[in-house]
């Protein structure tokens, strides 16, 4: 029989070979790395027997899908081992991850962070083993009489939400047996190195109704060597997680009689925020953005003519009851209905457009608890949010006008080389999610694409993320964790027009339902600041730190010249504190250092007499004494650069 390899080459082979045994005609070398193959674009493991002419392409831990099985297999090692140290533990689901790997599990009692290194060492008894993972397919009867028999009740749920017709799987390894899909390696001796990296909880299925269980995380590498160099980075990630660094340079902080999700902005974060905002809403207006305030909350009718009330309510914080009270509230998850009735006040002419709406707004979602994570998923937060009103004439140049705002924030926040973008498509097998017909979305992700070729964007596509009134360009970000986040989106909207009997008159005098751009320049400012936080390691670009200088006495004497300084700063616009305190100056550069205070100014009597001040950078040290006015040109120079 004959077999075609990836390069299009064909290679003779016997009938009857396996996938690793035909590999290992190949190259010795290559067999040793390969962890899972396709035949004729079907997944399969290295012990499949072949015996007819197929397509072949092999994956190594360099491939995505080589990772997937190799992790998802470490994460299969977890379970059992976990099972056989906890016989009464029950099983929920355990997926590969970006990074990794994790299993969700129900334990009778509590297990702790002191408990992983039990489980690990049982891991690693498992992969010594050398057990082989072998893969069964069942009925759906016979599935059900097994996990019956195992008493996993979670899996059962899995088993009855899998249609009808399609295939069962089960993948067993020794005693070990689980429901899943896969793919897998061939034998748990594949693992080469792993370490179990976290404990914490997660409710079941991610709803906050259900049962709150016991998620293990973990990470696996096919050298010893990369999963090292992976725990160092990760021990560094976590020394910038904004949600350590924001709460120590009191940025933010949480209470637990506030609630999940609802962070406090404290002093130096709020003014940081406010920085931002101010930025953003003055270049919005030097693009002609119409600047609108609209309130936080809409009788529910407002949401009902927009579809968030078919399609987005369970996300939404509603007051009343809709069987009892003659009126129901409910509180905005966006803008853009209330941008709508704005438009509609008056007749446009096709003269008016394009119109552009700008405003910060206050936004509420109702994440579930498993979902938020310090600034970045929230349950309130505040959004640049804007509306571009247009013709289907002016829809590029207006969409690239969005793109170009975006690039402009984004280098000026230093971002931009930690951005990609992502093409977000609906989903035809899930139209019910959507509202427009199939005509309308291949007409409108036909003409997002051709703008985005034009404008020559590296962007990958990803189904299913749209918005359920139209596709939409994600501009991502990763946090120091690696999960990737949005930051800003721009959406073509071609549907909710004509939902709101939007118009304007044509050159003809015919009445014509507008295009619609839905954008954010800045997305959402908490969710930036946790970004810039992590970046910078709390040391912010000085154009947005919430202090810029500090001025420190040297000593007693020199304090009425320390207040002089600062009130001199302050006239020109430069936020500056004194610390006036009777510690010792290396105290006070070190204490200034670990807020993270871009300047530092130094007075002491040499200084006081002569009318200078001594110059000290958080990174770069001393810089020698100066004029007070030269430095304040300096600062200026380097707050208008944005640097």
């Amino acid at each position: 029989m004959f077999v075609t390899l990836k390069d299009g080459s064909k290679m003779e082979v016997e009938n009857g070979l396996s996938v690793i045994n035909i590999v290992k005609k190949l190259s010795e070398g290559l067999a040793r790395a390969t962890l899972i193959a396709k035949v004729d674009n079907v997944v399969v493991p290295l012990d499949t027997i072949i015996e007819n002419d197929c397509a072949l392409e092999v994956f190594t831990f360099s491939d995505e899908i080589g990772k997937e099985a190799y992790r998802h297999t470490a994460s299969h090692i977890l379970a059992q081992a976990v099972l056989n140290i906890y016989p009464t533990a029950l099983l929920a689901i355990g997926p590969s991850i970006a990074n990794g790997f994790y299993y969700d599990f129900d334990f009778k009692t509590p297990i702790f962070k002191e408990d992983l290194d039990k489980i690990e060492a049982e891991m690693r008894r498992i992969i010594k083993a050398d057990l082989p993972v072998v893969k069964s397919f069942e009925t759906k009867t016979a599935a059900e009489k097994i996990l019956k028999r195992l008493e996993q009740k979670y899996k059962l749920e899995l088993l009855n939400d899998i249609p009808a017709g399609e295939d069962i799987s089960f993948y067993k390894q020794g005693d070990f047996i689980d429901l899943c899909a896969g793919p897998h390696l061939a034998s748990t001796g594949k693992i080469k190195a792993f370490k179990l990296t976290s404990l914490t909880g997660a409710y079941w299925r991610g709803n906050e109704k259900n049962k709150m269980l016991t998620r293990i995380y973990g990470t696996a590498f096919d050298k010893k060597a990369d999963l090292d160099d992976y725990l160092t980075k990760l021990e560094e990630a976590k020394m910038r997680d904004h949600n350590k660094i924001g709460r120590e340079l009191n940025m933010f902080m949480t209470d637990e009689n506030v609630g999940q999700g609802l962070p406090l902005l404290m002093p130096k974060g709020a003014k940081t925020v406010q920085l931002l905002q101010r930025f953003v809403e003055d270049e919005e207006e030097r693009r002609g953005y119409l600047l609108t305030k609209t309130p936080i909350m809409s009788k529910n009718n407002l949401f009902i003519t927009s579809g968030h009330w078919d399609h987005y309510k369970d996300k939404m914080f509603v007051i009343g009851d809709e069987e009892v009270d003659d009126e129901v509230l409910a509180l905005r998850p966006m803008t853009c209905p209330f941008q709508f009735t704005i438009y509609k006040n008056g007749l446009k002419s096709y003269r008016d457009l394009p119109i552009r709406y700008g405003e910060t707004s206050t936004l509420f979602r109702k994440e579930a608890s498993g979902e938020m994570h310090g600034l970045i998923r929230i349950r309130q937060f505040t959004l640049a949010d804007g509306h571009i009103v247009c013709t289907k004439d002016q829809l590029e140049d207006e969409f690239a006008d969005a793109v170009d705002l975006i690039h402009y924030i984004a280098k000026c926040l230093g971002l931009d080389n930690d951005i990609t973008f992502r093409f977000s498509r609906w989903d035809p097998k899930n139209s019910e999610k959507y509202i427009g017909s199939a005509e309308d979305w291949e007409n409108t992700e036909t003409t997002m694409k051709n703008i985005l070729d034009h404008l020559k964007i590296d962007y990958i596509e990803e189904w299913g993320e749209a918005a359920f009134y139209g596709p939409k360009l994600d501009v991502q970000a990763t946090n120091v964790h690696g999960k990737e986040d949005t930051l800003f989106t721009v959406q073509v909207d071609f549907a909710l027009a004509e939902r709101f009997d939007m118009i304007y008159i044509d050159e003809n005098g015919d009445k014509i339902h507008p295009l619609i751009i839905h954008r954010s320049s800045i997305g959402c400012y908490e969710r930036t600041l946790a970004m810039l936080i992590e970046k910078y390691a709390g040391a912010l670009p000085l154009w947005i730190s919430a202090e810029q200088v500090k001025v420190l006495s040297l000593t007693d004497r020199t304090i009425p010249q320390v207040k002089d300084v600062v009130a001199e700063l302050k006239k020109e616009g430069i936020r500056a504190v004194a610390d006036i305190r009777g510690e010792k100056i290396g105290k006070k550069i070190r204490e200034a250092q670990l807020d993270k205070t871009p300047y530092m100014l130094i007075i002491g009597d040499k200084e006081a007499e002569q009318g200078l001040v001594a110059v000290r950078h958080r990174s770069e040290g001393d810089l020698g004494t100066m004029e007070l006015i030269a430095f304040i040109a300096k600062l200026k120079s380097e707050v208008d650069e944005k640097k």
